[in-house]
C-alpha cells in the first residue's frame, strides 16, 4: 500500500441496481435518515472530505456535522467542529453563488493552474456585479491547492501526499463516480462504505459509484467484506481494498 498519504474511505448510497443518481443526475436523496446519520458519522471521523465539481453542482451544498455529540467528540479530540471540505476540479467551473459558499465550513479547492486562474476570474466578475456590502464577504476558498501532472491534469497522488504532510490523516470521498474511478486506478482507495437502498433507478446514463473506462476482471480492484448490517430496508456494506502482502 502506498505510504505517506491519508487513509481514504469512499462513502456512497446507491440504488439496488447500482445507481448513485437518476438519469437526470438529480441530487440523490433516496437514502433514509439512518443512511444520512451514517454518512454524517463518517464525515465526523474525517479530517477532510473530498468531492468533485459535479457532486457539488448537483447538491449546491455539502453535508456538515450537525449532531451535537459528534461535534463535541471532534472538539474533545482537538479537532475543529467541521472537517475541511475539498472540491476537486480541473476547470474550477463553479458557481460562486451557490449555498455551499455560505456554509460554516473550511473550503479548499484542488485544481490546476488554469482552474485557479478561472476561479479567481469568476470571483472578480461576481464582485463587479455586487454591492459594496456584499463585497465584504465574497465566496472564497481558504486554500487553493494546485498539483499538476506534465499533461496539466490534477496530480492526485501529489495532492494526497501534501495532505498527509499537513496532518490530514483520514479523508472521506463523497463522489462522484469519475473521482472514485480515478482514485481506484491509482490504488488510492483503502475502504468503501456502500449503502444499498430499496429502489431501482435504471437508465444507461445514470451514474454509478465507479465511472471512467472500467476494469477488466483480471485487473479489477478486489475487495474484502469487513462488515455488513441491515437497518429496516437498507443494507450497509463495509469493504476494504485487498492488496498483495509484501
Amino acid at each position: 500500500m502506498l505510504q505517506h498519504r491519508p487513509n481514504t474511505t469512499v462513502v456512497l448510497a446507491m440504488s439496488a441496481d447500482g445507481k448513485i443518481a437518476d438519469f437526470r443526475r438529480s441530487p440523490a436523496r433516496f437514502g433514509s435518515k439512518v443512511d444520512k446519520a451514517h454518512l454524517e458519522k463518517q464525515i465526523a471521523a474525517a479530517d477532510a472530505v473530498l468531492f468533485g465539481a459535479g457532486t457539488l453542482s448537483a447538491y449546491g451544498t455539502t453535508l456538515t456535522v450537525t449532531d451535537p455529540t459528534l461535534v463535541q467528540h471532534r472538539v474533545q479530540e482537538g479537532k475543529p467542529p467541521q472537517p475541511v471540505h475539498i472540491v476537486i476540479t480541473s476547470s474550477a467551473n463553479l458557481n460562486p453563488e451557490i449555498r455551499f459558499f455560505k456554509q460554516p465550513v473550511r473550503r479548499w479547492l484542488l485544481t490546476t493552474t488554469a482552474g485557479a486562474l478561472s476561479w479567481k476570474g469568476r470571483l472578480q466578475t461576481l464582485a463587479s456585479t455586487l454591492g459594496t456590502e456584499e463585497q465584504k464577504c465574497p465566496p472564497e476558498f481558504e486554500q487553493i491547492l494546485v498539483f499538476e501532472t506534465p499533461t496539466r491534469e490534477i496530480d492526485i497522488l501529489a495532492a494526497l501526499k501534501h495532505l498527509a504532510i499537513i496532518h490530514i490523516t483520514r479523508l472521506v470521498i463523497l463522489g462522484g463516480g469519475e473521482l472514485v474511478a480515478s482514485l481506484l486506478a491509482l490504488d488510492l482507495i483503502d475502504e468503501l462504505w456502500l449503502t444499498i437502498c430499496p429502489l431501482i433507478l435504471g437508465g444507461n446514463t445514470a451514474p454509478t459509484p465507479v465511472e471512467g473506462k472500467g476494469f477488466l476482471p483480471d485487473l479489477a480492484p478486489k475487495l474484502q467484506l469487513i462488515e455488513v448490517h441491515t437497518v429496516e430496508q437498507e443494507v450497509f456494506l463495509h469493504y476494504r481494498l485487498q492488496r498483495p502482502v509484501d
